[in-house]
């Protein structure tokens, strides 16, 4: 287990200065027993935080999806803990993508906001990019989260993000704190929000509005769980299609040249990626889009529902192909995969989404249904070059 201290930070408004110690979380082999107290009580950091932030722990993740990160297949999930005195007072998730974009490290960080402001978040940080550094990863993504409440309320100078139309305050304790450590912002998310079931009347008129408008040219296919194997090859051919659009929006934002090699989609990742799902307790709900003349599927839109608390959902991707764009197919798949996922799971309250600014007809299609804005998510990117040795 891997250990830093600083003895140079003063924590908690105490008038001593105080040594915060950063620690490698063992993981738990579960979560009952006294050997899970570390996990449980970062866990119990990252609720608050996300609290003070979002006015609730709707985004905050339970104890069990959290041991379950552990085992991820495509990502090596680590955790380091920032003890004062003995209290976890602040965590950081590094999140170490295992078969694409080798070269990142994602890092998470959370601190108590009793323990702000005395130097434990930046001893996470660097504590962080150290460990990254010393698994041969040249680069550093980390995220700020800023409410719409906050936003543009003093009416002063913005920072815009080298990607994209998106911006953040200058005067953000968040941006503040991203710039100093050195990073850079990348691009900026819109973080929505939508109440379900949706009003009744506002659903029939959507629905009244597209249902018709492609006649016998389309058709809808929905599951939940697993991709029936008709049409896995279908959701294969989306899922890399989606990441090479991606790849191409935040290229041609940023004036460079798009890299298609980012992931690499087959039908056994497809299913390894829903047995883990399941694995976790997790369901995932598609509606997808088939052109009736060629018999291929040509869009798709994805919710996920968490394992251990099925009020508060996800909508994940939403992909139709370019050529069949303009026809309301994204409105329309997403409408029905909100009614299946109202149907299923008749206690969810509330789905979640992140668009990056730049997607205007995604974000339109997102308010015809209800969404509303929460408030922006910035992605932050720092070069830390080569390996550490130990």
């Amino acid at each position: 287990m891997r250990r830093w201290a600083s003895a140079g930070a003063s924590v908690l408004g105490r008038a001593l200065m105080t040594t915060v110690r950063i620690e490698q979380l063992r993981p738990p082999e579960s979560l009952d027993g006294p050997e899970a107290a570390d996990l449980l009580a970062s866990v119990e950091v990252a609720r608050q935080v996300r609290i003070h932030t979002w006015g609730n722990d709707d985004l905050a993740y339970t104890a069990d999806e959290m041991l379950q990160a552990f085992s991820d297949p495509y990502e090596w999930y680590v955790v380091l803990l920032a003890r004062v005195g003995g209290e976890i007072v602040g965590r950081a998730g590094i999140a170490l993508p295992l078969t694409d974009n080798t070269d990142l490290a994602h890092v998470t960080l959370d601190v108590l906001p009793s323990a702000r402001n005395n130097g434990v978040g930046r001893e996470l940080l660097a504590a962080a990019e150290q460990f990254a550094r010393g698994e041969n990863r040249s680069d550093v993504m980390i995220e700020t989260n800023h409410p719409a409440a906050t936003l543009g309320r003093d009416g002063g100078e913005n920072l815009r993000a080298a990607n994209g139309m998106g911006y953040l305050p200058l005067s953000s304790r968040e941006v503040s704190f991203a710039r100093n450590a050195g990073y850079a912002l990348a691009q900026v998310e819109q973080f929505s929000a939508c109440r379900v079931p949706l009003d009744p009347v506002l659903a029939a008129g959507l629905e009244a509005g597209v249902g018709g408008l492609n006649g016998d040219d389309y058709a809808l296919h929905q599951w939940v769980d697993q991709c029936p194997q008709r049409w896995a090859q279908g959701i294969v051919a989306l899922e890399s299609a989606l990441t090479a659009d991606t790849a191409g929006v935040a290229a041609h934002a940023a004036g460079t040249a798009v890299d298609l090699n980012e992931e690499q989609w087959t039908v056994e990742r497809l299913r390894e990626t829903e047995a883990l799902a399941q694995a976790r307790g997790r369901h995932m709900l598609v509606t997808a889009v088939e052109e009736r003349a060629t018999g291929t599927l040509v869009g798709f839109s994805s919710i996920s529902v968490l394992g251990h608390r099925d009020d508060v959902v996800f909508q994940d991707e939403t992909m139709v192909l370019r050529e069949h764009r303009g026809k309301d197919l994204g409105l329309l798949i997403k409408l029905k995969n909100l009614e299946l996922l109202v149907g299923r799971f008749p206690l969810a309250r509330s789905v979640y989404t992140w668009n990056v600014v730049e997607r205007s007809y995604m974000i339109e299609v997102n308010r015809k249904l209800g969404f509303a804005p929460a408030g922006v998510t910035g992605q932050w990117q720092k070069t830390i070059g080569g390996s550490v040795q130990e």
